[in-house]
């Protein structure tokens, strides 16, 4: 049995027992007089002090002897425990409580004989709260010296943030129009009503009414409400993007004539004439069209050649697979970044692998340098790559010296720009001769050549030379070019005559804001210490086709580009990251070019110099204004040659336009083989198509795409067709001709994965493939049917009449807007002048607003014709 509470018991004994403990009694005047009447001492079990963590010596000490207890928590102990509940001699008293939360004090000296007392009134509260918090530290006074003074506002500088302001915010560009819709009813109609019984099938319910809980109540102390008048005439308005233009047109109803233009046009004698005259013709032509397809190709159904034998197999109009190549090895964890054929090889194709970001991400923490290598495969071996090239760091891009195929220059992830000269293995990848193992151990000076003896003797290169890590790149090189032939450029780039009549300078873009040009020669600084060490190269001993060529030895780590271009933005301060550019290609008028093209024997790089731009030629028809795709999906129009200012400091131009045309990173900039002046853009998920020297945009948008577009390339047969590449790994075939608002061939799932490189290729007349690159490493060739092979007759001139068309809508779309501007401004000052001091609004019905733009249309359509 526990101990009976005494008027001065030990702490222990108060608060710890066995068994039961017996609860106080109401409070009695005549038991206790010596407490206050607005408090009460309790004791507490030790149930109690846990559950409301008031333990003592633990929640509760001497120098902090006080607990706030929340009203609605002994509510709910009192209703759970009962009488049990060591609060339930008060209950009364703590229903009364206006306040939420009430004061237990922890009575260290049992002034009023128990070990806790419970304070009954908020005055009682307030006053034995201020007694037992600990004093506040003073207060000390402030000097005002000390007090730091507010700095003084400085003049605002312009940096250009106010134009960008007004670029993102969003203005009217026409006058709000009122349309009001209304539905017809039709009163009068009979209406059947029935009694249901809510247990049958059809119309059974479950009724779940509201009823009040009893496990808890809640006091409402304080009520926001707020009030908020809602107006009679509410004004709303809507604005569709028009930044994305459609060749799609819609008429909902047909014009029909007033009575005046009726009689006027009944009056004219040679108007009812050429009526007459015409209408059996537009009857019987009607007529012809209801009875047969006038667009069906004869010639198509019938079949030509081969295939006119057997009619009953349908031709096939989709890409057909043909090859796969990958190479588990070195493909692990990797993916295809650039893609590219072989120029005289037929059935060659080199690929370069680069690491997956998210695959870095995820070994940040234990990196392996796994080597990085461009691979060539040949048909039909799909298993055995032909060659490796080893490379520095994971190759972006990479291409093929036009004038001498055996030259790759490529691309690194680190900003340096590499070379290779894969000359000794022209024999082994055509297949004519293979390469033979006693010369895998020779070694040559520094430079050795070596196997992959894995992968059945693959013969592994290694690079010729590499760019000056200073000089180099800041970021990735994302693209990589090869100047023509026919001309060079100086420091300043100037477009100067090429005497070499070989490729010799390169172009690479990186998102580090610059646009590099590279040359392949011997620098002047260096001409003099080759001249004295020319006798001593001579006496070495002939390079075997193991070793490293010295084709470029003399860039090797000391390559430095031959000029920058840097890229700032018209309006705002910064510069634009470059992701891909396009160069216009350049043919020269001479015939000099021609009579050279037949020579075998193509002059050393090592042998070249780069002359002196005074004995050059200037070249004034060479376009040196090129695009550039940006990674937030912009398209910039500049120029690479270098101005000067008034001290004779070079600097790059401002760009001539820039469009914000795709929404992300822009993947392809490709000119067409057919019009060198038109230029297919991707990015985002929609495609674009350009026309050198048009200075308003587009010509033409194509419309958005419900996956976004990862690569893209031109048909290099037919004029009208180009490839586009989807993110789900899918492909859509666009004849311009056909459908130009969705694609006319659709093939899905191609690939298991996003699609990052399609690289066409002629082989034949009857032998056109196309290789397709995913994201896991694999590459998938297939052969292009006859129908998107074969161009239609007179294909080249619809699509420049097609390219014309487009240019001319553009033209008057601008001179339209800018007629529609003129107007709006001419209106917004007119309605001022009416009422400077009072806002005017206008309420105008949706049919007369119609007819208004309509003949505001006629009379803009009478005075360009005019």
């Amino acid at each position: 049995m526990a101990p009976k509470r005494q008027n001065s018991p030990s702490r222990k004994a108060s608060v710890k027992g066995k068994g039961k403990v017996k609860k106080n009694q109401p409070p009695s005047p005549k038991e206790k007089p010596d407490h206050p009447d607005d408090i009460y001492p309790i004791v507490l079990t030790t149930a109690t002090q846990e559950l409301f963590e008031c333990c003592i010596d633990e929640d509760v000490i001497e120098q902090s002897p006080y607990k706030l207890l929340k009203k609605d928590d002994i509510i709910q102990d009192i209703k759970t425990r009962a009488a049990v509940s060591d609060f339930h001699p008060v209950k009364q008293f703590v229903l009364d409580y206006p306040e939420d939360e009430i004061l237990l004090v922890f009575d260290v000296d049992f002034t009023y004989g128990q070990s806790f007392y419970l304070v009954l009134t908020p005055e009682a509260k307030a006053r034995i709260y201020n007694v037992l918090q600990p004093p506040q530290p003073e207060i000390t006074e402030v000097l005002e010296d000390d007090v730091s003074k507010t700095p003084e506002p400085k003049p605002w500088i312009s940096l250009g943030s106010e134009l960008e302001v007004d670029q993102e915010s969003v203005k009217e560009t026409r006058e709000k129009l009122c349309y009001k819709f209304y539905l017809k009813r039709r009163p009068g109609l009979p209406v059947c009503f029935s009694d249901r019984n809510s247990t049958e099938a059809e119309c059974r319910s479950v009724e779940c009414p509201s009823y009040q809980d009893s496990r808890f109540s809640i006091k409402r102390m304080q009520r926001d409400c707020g009030m908020q008048a809602v107006p009679r005439l509410q004004s709303s308005t809507t604005q569709t993007q028009r930044a994305f233009q459609r060749n799609i047109f819609t008429q909902y109803e047909p014009r029909e004539l007033s009575k005046k233009e009726k009689e006027r046009i009944l009056s004219s004698e040679n108007l009812r004439k050429f009526l007459n005259s015409v209408t059996p013709r537009v009857l019987h032509a009607l007529q012809q069209t209801h009875i047969m397809n006038v667009f069906t190709d004869d010639f198509k159904a019938l079949g030509i050649g081969a295939e006119a034998s057997d009619r009953l197999v349908m031709v096939s109009e989709g890409l057909k697979l043909q090859w796969t190549f990958t190479d588990e090895k070195r493909a692990m964890g990797k993916k295809i970044s650039s893609v590219s054929w072989h120029p005289t090889i037929h059935g060659l194709i080199a690929v370069a692998f680069i690491k997956k970001q998210e695959e870095q991400l995820d070994k940040s923490t234990a990196y392996i340098n796994s080597p990085a290598f461009i691979v060539f495969y040949g048909f039909p071996d799909q298993s055995n790559p032909r060659l490796l090239l080893e490379c520095p760091d994971d190759i972006f891009a990479f291409e093929f010296c036009p004038s001498n195929p055996n030259v790759i220059v490529g691309g690194c992830r680190n900003g340096k720009v590499v070379l290779w000269d894969i000359s000794f293995h022209a024999l082994h990848l055509q297949g004519t001769q293979p390469i033979s193992k006693k010369g895998s151990d020779l070694d040559s000076d520094t430079d050795t050549f070596d196997f992959d003896k894995k992968e059945n003797k693959t013969p592994v290169m290694r690079y010729c030379a590499v760019s000056s890590i200073e000089s180099s790149h800041k970021s990735p090189v994302t693209d990589v070019q090869w100047l023509p032939k026919t001309f060079e450029v100086t420091r300043t780039g100037v477009p100067v005559q090429n005497n070499s009549n070989i490729s010799v300078q390169v172009v690479t873009c990186s998102p580090d804001c610059t646009v590099m040009f590279w040359d392949l020669r011997v620098p002047k600084l260096q001409n003099q210490f080759l001249a004295d060490r020319k006798q001593d190269v001579d006496q070495k001993i002939m390079m075997t086709p193991y070793s490293i060529p010295k084709t470029f030895k003399h860039l090797d780590r000391t390559w430095k580009p031959l000029f920058r271009v840097s890229l700032p933005k018209s309006d705002t301060s910064g510069e634009y990251a470059p992701l891909k550019f396009s160069l216009e290609h350049y043919t020269c008028n001479s015939n000099t070019d021609n009579e050279n093209d037949g020579a075998e024997v193509l002059p050393e790089y090592s042998q070249l110099r780069i002359p002196s731009a005074k004995t050059l030629r200037t070249l004034d028809d060479v376009n040196t204004k090129f695009y550039i795709g940006t990674e937030e999906g912009e398209i910039v129009y500049t120029d690479w040659k270098l101005e000067e200012d008034e001290f004779e400091r070079k600097f790059s131009a401002k760009p001539l336009l820039c469009f914000r045309t795709h929404a992300w990173f822009v993947n392809t900039m490709q000119r067409s083989p057919f019009f060198k002046d038109i230029l297919l853009t991707t990015g985002g998920w929609n495609f674009a198509i350009w026309k050198e020297g048009v200075m308003g945009g587009p010509i033409f948008v194509g419309p958005s795409s419900e996956q976004e577009y990862s690569a893209a390339c031109w048909s290099l047969s037919r004029p009208a067709v180009f490839f586009i590449g989807r993110n789900d790994g899918s492909i859509e075939v666009w004849n311009l001709l056909l459908n130009t608002s969705e694609s006319t061939h659709f093939h899905e799932h191609i690939a298991s994965t996003r699609i990052t490189c399609i690289k066409p290729c002629i082989a034949s007349s009857k032998q056109h493939y196309l290789a397709v690159a995913d994201n896991l490493g694999m590459l998938r060739v297939f052969s292009v049917p006859k129908t998107l092979r074969s161009p239609v007759k007179n294909e080249d001139l619809n699509m420049q009449i097609f390219f014309d068309r487009e240019h001319d809508r553009l033209k008057d779309y601008l001179e339209w807007e800018e007629q529609w501007a003129k107007q709006r401004k001419e209106a917004g000052e007119s309605k001022k002048q009416v009422e400077p001091d009072k806002p005017v609004t206008f309420q105008v019905d949706s049919e007369e607003a119609d007819l208004k733009e309509y003949s505001d249309y006629l009379k803009l359509e009478e005075s360009i014709l005019e």
